[in-house]
């Protein structure tokens, strides 16, 4: 079957000049695989690690302490407030030229941490700040009875919010929480700009060596579409599997 496949776009380039390389040459298969496995693991990571950072964030902006609100509100207009690439720049080349190198175990110096790690944590940071205003403001939807109620039977804070607050906040803050991370996926490409081997860097090269521009675009936009879909997907089954009849539209 892989045979005939690499034929018929071997067969597409010849005829009509339409070059899909990455579908019959192996090398460009096998770059193209590695980015698009790079930019699934970015995503993936830094979606997780933005949702630990929202929760974290809004459980300490809504604590007693004015220092970690203070914190929290300075992370969240850093963050909201200034351009991902600028961001992921001044990670990289900024907090990461100060921090020392390491021994790559061939005589060779690496850095303490690579280019997809500074990339997952700008990104993270980066959608964290978002997330942080998203669970907040379905926290503060959250009807000021149930919270109520759950103080006068003794519930601790942190009873109150794994056990009433948070689970209703989800409810209304998901669609919002969607969107962000949606966005999150499309921002992965800058990691290009650092050097990242991610699906544009692979692209990139394909192209520059083999000028298919047109092509790889097109499989480019086809590839992060499919992406892009699958996390709606998933967030949409998510939505509807915490959806409490009569509580949500």
């Amino acid at each position: 079957m892989s045979d005939m496949i690499a034929a018929f776009f071997e067969r597409l380039n010849e005829t009509h000049g339409l070059n899909f390389s990455i579908f019959y040459d192996a090398f460009d298969r096998s770059r193209f695989l590695t980015g698009l496995w790079t930019t699934t693991y970015i995503c993936v990571v830094s979606i997780l690690a933005s949702l630990a950072i929202g929760l974290v964030g809004v459980w300490v902006a809504g604590s007693n302490s004015r220092l970690g609100r203070l914190v929290v509100r300075a992370y969240v207009q850093f963050f909201r407030n200034t351009p991902p690439l600028v961001q992921l720049s001044f990670f990289y080349f900024a907090v990461g030229g100060m921090l020392p190198t390491v021994s790559d175990g061939f005589g060779g110096q690496s850095p303490f941490v690579s280019g997809t790690g500074w990339a997952i944590i700008a990104f993270s940071l980066f959608a964290g700040a978002f997330n942080v205003e998203i669970f907040r403001a379905g926290i503060e939807a959250v009807p000021e009875t149930m919270v109520e109620a759950a103080e006068s039977l003794g519930y601790t804070r942190f009873q109150l919010w794994r056990q009433i607050v948070l689970p209703l906040a989800f409810r209304i803050c998901l669609p919002a929480l969607n969107n962000n991370l949606v966005n999150l996926v499309k921002t992965t490409t800058l990691a290009y700009a650092i050097g990242v081997p991610e699906l544009l860097y692979a692209a990139s090269q394909i192209w520059s060596e083999v000028f298919n521009v047109r092509e790889m675009m097109n499989v480019l936009l086809v590839v992060y579409v499919l992406l892009v879909a699958v996390l709606v997907w998933v967030m949409h089954r998510w939505e509807r599997a915490m959806r409490i009849p009569g509580y949500m539209p």
